[in-house]
């Protein structure tokens, strides 16, 4: 097994404190940090697909995203010296009224996994603020919303509508998810896309950023 095959055996495994020195191995057998990316990207893949099939749940796939986010951590000072593109850069955050954070970041770190630059804005957040957060970033593609509460659904609808009429979709694309929403929910507000879980989300995200 080569270096960068164990790296991903080890983010598949959540061996969180084996990734890091991983990694750094394989930098230094002369892998790049791209190739390593590219691996744990992968294995993050097989996770999520793991996920939907229920063959692992919530904590087994929380454990292998943040042995990711370890290896990362190696490997970012590389990718920015190698210009490395990311999938894009997106926004993620729990709407007005709603303070559930424990899906939102599942989907935060898968959505990172997929090789995302993401930026949390936290939970309770504003419409404002999302429209802020995108239009201070022409590079913004992608603007996640997440709710947890059905009484939290109107405020989902009121972001979405006030980022449509920002013009904020001729930038970047409105992705939702949360216990109480559904397709036919995401479709009545203009999202672009909805995800059922963090697996789906990441993936998703991949297909709405091309």
């Amino acid at each position: 097994m080569s270096k960068i095959q164990e790296v991903a055996a080890a983010v598949e495994a959540g061996k969180g404190k084996l990734v890091a020195g991983l990694v750094q191995e394989a930098i230094d057998g002369g892998a790049s940090a791209t190739e390593v990316l590219d691996a744990m990207i992968g294995a993050m893949g097989v996770v999520g697909e793991k996920f939907k099939a229920n063959e692992i749940f919530v904590p087994e796939m929380l454990v292998a995203a943040r042995a990711m986010q370890k290896g990362v951590a190696v490997i970012k000072p590389l990718l920015a010296d190698a210009n490395a593109v990311s999938a894009g850069k997106a926004i993620i955050g729990t709407v007005s009224g709603d303070l559930h954070d424990i899906g939102k970041n599942l989907v935060c770190m898968m959505i990172e996994s997929a090789g995302f630059d993401i930026k949390d804005l936290g939970v309770d957040v504003p419409k404002e603020k999302f429209i802020e957060a995108v239009k201070a970033d022409p590079e913004i593609k992608l603007v996640c919303l997440s709710a947890l509460l059905t009484t939290t659904m109107p405020a989902m609808k009121e972001t979405a509508e006030a980022l449509i009429e920002a013009g904020v979709k001729e930038q970047a694309k409105i992705l939702v998810g949360g216990a109480p929403i559904t397709q036919a929910f995401a479709d009545e507000i203009g999202a672009d896309g909805y995800a059922p879980d963090a697996a789906s989300a990441a993936e998703k995200a991949k297909e709405l950023v091309k």
